[in-house]
């Protein structure tokens, strides 16, 4: 009886119902924090590993936790400059046949079952979205944060592109094909920016949290 049970959309409310319940409970007093998206096939070698070095360490001494899938590349590096800082260190892992896997540089560290879920702790618990080069996944947490604020079903909040060089073509894309047929209005270019420095994320996230944040102290954007 209990197997069959296993098998139907019923049990699989329940099982959904115990990561809500989880994770609403783990990260309910994290204080304010940023979640860090970005490839997990990109290494140590990468350019961009050390930089999401630099913004999880600088971020993290200035007072924000750092969010990230918890897994290699990017959010493993994320991570590591979390726990060279002064707040905590989050990963929130997702079971994949392939590529995700925790890395070692977190403080929390949850598991979920299902991607649906996952999202929702990034987008609850975090006040910005910084946004790394990375594949489809990464992809989809970006449009996934634009089309949430353009439709008003979240407040606005900071969508951070790092790298310019990256992201410049999918841009231009963007504005040549997507505003050409009027699928997106120009306006929509203000939902994010682009940066290059680590300094320049701190400085953003910084003045964003000044006049809507909280009474948490925030500090300054330090290497």
């Amino acid at each position: 009886m209990i197997e069959d049970l296993r098998k139907t959309d019923t049990w699989r409310v329940f099982r959904i119902q115990s990561e809500l319940v989880e994770g609403f409970e783990t990260l309910y007093d994290i204080g304010p924090a940023v979640t860090i998206f970005g490839s997990a096939r990109l290494t140590e070698d990468s350019y961009y590993y050390h930089q999401a070095i630099k913004v999880g360490k600088m971020l993290s001494n200035a007072g924000f936790s750092i969010i990230t899938g918890g897994g290699p590349g990017i959010m493993e590096a994320a991570n590591k400059g979390a726990k060279m800082g002064k707040s905590k260190s989050i990963g929130l892992n997702i079971q994949l046949p392939h590529e995700q896997y925790p890395n070692k540089y977190q403080d929390i560290t949850m598991n979920f079952r299902y991607f649906f879920v996952r999202k929702l702790m990034f987008i609850k618990y975090a006040i910005a979205f910084v946004i790394f080069p990375g594949g489809f996944g990464t992809m989809d947490e970006l449009f996934e944060a634009l089309t949430l604020v353009q439709t008003g079903k979240i407040d606005s909040f900071p969508i951070i592109l790092f790298g310019k060089d990256y992201w410049q073509g999918l841009i231009d894309w963007m504005k040549n094909t997507l505003v050409r047929e009027g699928t997106i209005g120009r306006e929509d270019f203000a939902l994010f920016q682009i940066v290059d420095t680590a300094k320049d994320v701190c400085e953003l996230l910084k003045e964003h949290y000044r006049v809507f944040g909280g009474p948490v102290p925030i500090g300054e954007c330090k290497d």
